[in-house]
């Protein structure tokens, strides 16, 4: 219904400013918008979710104080919708037989509302995204415990700064830039540290590669004779992309594989979700995937189509009815919108 990708194009990234004023233009219009295109007026809707963290303060307060009105106006349920929990959740919302059910009167029955849950937990998530690399233990609604998360940059952060090193447009996000670049070119034409190969841990770090990538490239301009990376030829170009995005994710694959096992032997868990931005990443959709069946005990994975990955409105609503389903709500008078936002400040099974 919106998207500022063309705003922030010329900045090489989010321009907080700008963001907040884009959302104060379209607000109103994006939720009239969305209320057509479901035939329903608002009177219809059952309950209002709005992202409230964590996140650009000046931004998530537009869309908070439009959930709240809507909610105390209309005297509908209220849910502050957690970010990286709406990200988890995207990979249990039902199957595609029923999102695509254009018949408003048609509803799942209530017999059915869970056992067509894409997937139940516990399960094991790898979120990656431009803010936030973690690995968790997905043990209900509002249960989850990191066991690794990012020492410095996170994954998606780490595309972007390749993506503007090599002078690629990030509107859209350095990622996708990275990934078609990368197809062009050869990933073991530039060699690259892993990182953290001696911590036997499930943390990540990408500030180091993301340092050796830019030496890599720096290097290269000298034997072409070049200025700045973003002149380099095509061919050396695609080649750092290509090698930036190898080692990334073999970093991934290392410290997944060490958080799998775990997972495996103390719980019994053998389901992993991969989301957030990055998970719509074919590459690295391509590797989990054989890093799941590869196992002695082989994993199912899920990954959310790559239209749910990145962020969208439909994670939060999605989150809302989760929260609902088990009777977890929010008063909407009163309430804040938080930049830092612990697993562990956010709701509790018994809040209503």
């Amino acid at each position: 219904l919106a998207s500022q990708n063309d705003i922030h194009e010329q900045w090489g990234g989010v321009v907080p400013g700008l963001a907040k004023t884009a959302h104060e233009e379209n607000i109103d219009r994006v939720v009239q918008s969305a209320l057509q295109k479901a035939n329903m007026e608002i009177e219809d809707v059952d309950a209002i979710g709005v992202t409230v963290g964590p996140g650009l303060e000046i931004c998530l307060r537009v869309g908070c104080n439009k959930g709240r009105e809507l909610a105390m106006k209309y005297g509908k349920p209220f849910v502050g919708v957690h970010h990286l929990e709406a990200h988890i959740l995207m990979a249990r919302i039902p199957s595609e037989k029923y999102l695509n059910n254009n018949d408003s009167e048609q509803q799942i029955p209530n017999n059915e509302q869970s056992a067509n849950r894409a997937m139940e937990f516990p399960f094991l998530a790898l979120l990656v995204s431009g803010g936030h690399c973690q690995i968790l233990k997905c043990l209900g609604i509002g249960k989850y415990t990191i066991i690794g998360g990012t020492l410095d940059d996170s994954l998606g952060e780490a595309f972007d700064k390749t993506a503007r090193l090599l002078g690629l447009p990030v509107g859209g996000g350095g990622g996708p830039a990275v990934e078609k670049l990368a197809l062009d070119g050869d990933p073991k034409s530039v060699t690259l540290p892993i990182p953290l190969r001696h911590r036997k841990d499930c943390d990540f770090s990408y500030a180091g590669l993301k340092t050796a990538v830019r030496l890599a490239a720096e290097k290269l301009c000298v034997e072409r004779g070049v200025a700045t990376p973003e002149e380099l030829p095509h061919e050396d170009k695609a080649n750092v992309a290509a090698s930036f995005q190898h080692v990334a994710f073999r970093h991934v694959e290392i410290r997944l594989g060490r958080a799998m096992e775990s997972a495996a032997k103390e719980d019994g868990i053998g389901t992993l979700a991969v989301v957030g931005g990055v998970a719509a990443n074919t590459e690295l959709r391509r590797r989990l995937d054989g890093l799941c069946k590869e196992r002695e005990e082989p994993w199912e994975m899920l990954v959310p189509p790559p239209r749910l990955c990145t962020d969208q409105g439909a994670m939060s609503a999605w989150a809302a009815v989760e929260r609902l389903m088990v009777g977890s709500s929010d008063v909407a008078e009163g309430q804040e919108v938080f930049a830092r936002y612990p697993f562990s400040s956010s709701h509790d099974d018994d809040k209503s």
